[in-house]
């Protein structure tokens, strides 16, 4: 897609809000509504991370550490965020991160995303753990990129790509930090499986949580049937609930570089590696032909202990400036959006927020969160005394 860059969003025009939503005047406040509806296994699922979430902590203490020096009495009244990736115009810097189960979490959850990340001006990636076909994902969210687990077996590699370009996606990301299924102890504390087993605890989660049981499940299932997971290879997984299937490491733990370079020979379209967080893999990735990469600890559930995108960017950027860098991890403010675009990121991706505000609201709950996140990034443009991005990046207001 290809938007025309805009000004700010709703700086000359007041944002219309739904009465329901008038309360909600951050992305913290959807979490907090998400908490009252999920049931425990699916927000500790959504919210957690990773044994003691040192790797989760980090992401926001990366993003605190740094601080802005604003200049004043400056003229910021034609200010535009809009931002230009992999060929593409956006009128938002941000976009929507890859996230499994969405549709788990809010019914239809993965279509609700790309519906309103495009209809914002942005885009959404589908994920490949969700429970939606990526058919219509593509079809009816008109999403165009697609995050994938690959398996480190090439005969099972080129019927996903095939199934990919058949269903329309031209962006393709490849996760690279998920060789094993990391340990996520919270997910077990809280009666998290997947396939799910039906549990007592499972059940008594939804009998006392009945909007989520008949809203989001109970919905889920009686306009679709049973969720599986859709999207791991070519063919369809294994359904959502069951007694004895084990969900599918597909051989990730042999997937490696010559991996890429087949992938690159083969796929048409734009190509990002995802979980770099050391400039030599970003050399490499850039070698083998790729896009872009996607600096991310998996948003800290993966390896405790390791950095934030944020604290990889300045060394990653240094080492390839002319290939296209997008951060995520702990994205909760515009001044987050700001630091991490001044740092040296080319866009940034948020994830959980917007999962949450999909949750309980669906799509116009998740349009509600990109705009207030929108209005964060113009008010903070014109605190900071900068017209766009580019002056922003010029005159690096920052410090720490």
């Amino acid at each position: 897609m290809t938007d025309t860059p805009s000004v700010a969003i709703a700086r000359r025009k007041p944002m219309t809000v739904p009465r329901h939503l008038r309360s909600v005047l951050s992305l913290e406040d959807f979490e907090r509504r998400a908490r009252r509806k999920l049931p425990l296994a699916i927000f500790g699922y959504v919210s957690g991370g990773v044994e003691r979430n040192a790797s989760l902590n980090a992401n926001r203490a990366a993003l605190d550490a740094i601080s802005f020096t604003p200049r004043v009495l400056r003229d910021v009244s034609v200010r535009s965020q809009a931002l230009n990736l992999l060929g593409h115009s956006y009128k938002l810097p941000f976009a929507i991160a890859p996230m499994g189960f969405s549709a788990l979490a809010a019914y239809d959850g993965d279509v609700a995303l790309a519906r309103a990340a495009t209809r914002m001006g942005s885009f959404a990636i589908c994920s490949a753990a969700s429970l939606t076909p990526l058919e219509r994902v593509a079809t009816e969210g008109q999403s165009g990129w697609f995050q994938c687990y690959i398996p480190g077996d090439q005969s099972r590699i080129a019927p996903l790509l095939e199934r990919l370009l058949k269903a329309g996606f031209d962006t393709l990301v490849v996760t690279g930090d998920v060789p094993v299924a990391a340990n996520r102890e919270n997910n077990a504390r809280n009666g998290f499986d997947a396939p799910f087993r039906v549990t007592p605890q499972l059940i008594w989660q939804g009998i006392t949580h009945p909007r989520w049981t008949i809203g989001t499940l109970g919905r889920e299932m009686w306009s679709r049937g049973m969720p599986h997971f859709a999207n791991m290879e070519a063919v369809r997984g294994p359904p959502l609930f069951s007694r004895d299937l084990v969900r599918s490491t597909i051989a990730r733990d042999r997937l490696g570089w010559p991996d890429i370079d087949y992938i690159r020979a083969r796929w048409p379209g734009k190509l990002l590696v995802k979980g770099i967080l050391h400039p030599d893999d970003a050399i490499r990735a850039r070698n083998a032909g790729c896009d872009g990469v996607i600096l991310s600890n998996h948003g800290g559930r993966q390896l405790d202990g390791a950095i934030s995108g944020m604290q990889a960017l300045p060394a990653v950027r240094a080492a390839v400036p002319d290939m296209a860098v997008i951060v995520d991890g702990g994205i909760r403010r515009g001044t987050d959006v700001l630091k991490a675009l001044v740092m040296g990121a080319d866009f940034t991706l948020v994830g959980r927020p917007f999962l949450y505000a999909a949750a309980t609201d669906g799509v116009a709950g998740i349009c509600h969160a990109m705009k207030l996140l929108a209005e964060e990034v113009d008010r903070d443009m014109a605190l900071l005394g900068v017209n766009s991005i580019d002056q922003l990046r010029a005159e690096r207001p920052v410090s720490g």
